[in-house]
């Protein structure tokens, strides 16, 4: 007979957010009902998973929907598995159409619950309201899903999932807090408009990439996702939610090598930045750490 899986426990949570992410946090109110399921099964089962449902109101609009995620085989470290995202109304109806945005039907950022790891994918409709993408995890503990995706009809929304690699946890490093790095042949250094980082207040951040073997800005960047570059923020934060998530959009018009984006920050504590560019076909992902009082 074979062994039992340890069960991973996953709740999801639904939020309606904006395509800017620089409007004023004030502006949405969120209200959330959520299901947590335990379960165990045999290894020869294909799927196992768990959902919730949650709504989020911003002035008008209200959306209700429910998300799960099902795995085709237990999690273990550095191993390429298959993860299943289906949506559906609140009746279990699935949502079958969605419209193409940043030239995706779907984002999916996973990180680790403790941000030392970070993947953007994208995962590929299979109909029916399921979305499919093969993902690998490289150690034990807490991963956060953010799955950004717009019905068609609706505005853009977020669910967020959880799951639990099982295995020894290792401590995560000291926060690195330099705003200079350099990425295999790309040095970003990251600027601030402001001297302190203060919560509710627009924030200019400016990445400016140099060819790291003589120092000049980069010539060969090219749009990735319909822009100059795509910006994730993560406030540090226990049980990661919907709250501590940032996507901002790259302002236009700057200068050669840089790209910019204008943000806030909801409230005070450590944030973590990963910008995504595009050299010549290569994406660059650039992480640094901010601290917003």
């Amino acid at each position: 007979m074979n062994r039992f899986l340890n069960a991973i426990a996953i709740t999801t949570t639904l939020v309606l957010v904006q395509a800017c992410s620089s409007l004023p946090k004030a502006e949405e109110k969120v209200m959330s009902v959520s299901t947590h399921q335990h379960e165990e099964r045999s290894s020869n089962e294909s799927h196992h998973g768990n959902h919730s449902t949650s709504s989020t109101v911003h002035g008008e609009k209200k959306a209700l929907t429910q998300a799960k995620l099902k795995v085709s085989s237990v999690i273990t470290p550095n191993k390429n598995i298959s993860l299943l995202i289906d949506l559906q109304d609140l009746n279990g109806k699935a949502i079958a159409k969605f419209d193409t945005f940043q030239e995706k039907l779907m984002h999916l950022i996973i990180v680790s619950d403790d941000l030392q790891f970070f993947s953007h994918l994208h995962p590929t409709y299979k109909d029916n309201g399921q979305f499919q993408v093969e993902a690998s995890f490289p150690k034990a503990g807490g991963y956060t899903f953010f799955s950004d995706y717009k019905p068609t009809g609706q505005s853009e929304q977020i669910s967020v999932l959880k799951t639990q690699v099982p295995g020894i946890t290792i401590a995560a490093p000291e926060i690195d807090i330099k705003r200079s790095k350099t990425f295999n042949d790309t040095q970003v250094n990251l600027a601030l408009s402001e001297p302190t980082v203060k919560a509710g207040q627009e924030v200019t951040l400016m990445f400016k990439l140099q060819d790291a073997t003589n120092n000049q800005p980069l010539t060969d960047l090219q749009p990735y996702l319909g822009e100059k570059g795509h910006l994730v923020i993560l406030r540090q934060s226990s049980s990661l939610t919907a709250a501590d998530y940032i996507h901002a959009h790259a302002l236009n018009n700057t200068p050669t090598g840089q790209v910019h984006f204008m943000t806030s920050f909801p409230q005070a504590g450590k944030y973590k930045l990963w910008g995504q560019f595009n050299r010549n076909g290569k994406i660059i992902t650039a992480d640094f750490w901010i601290n917003v009082v």
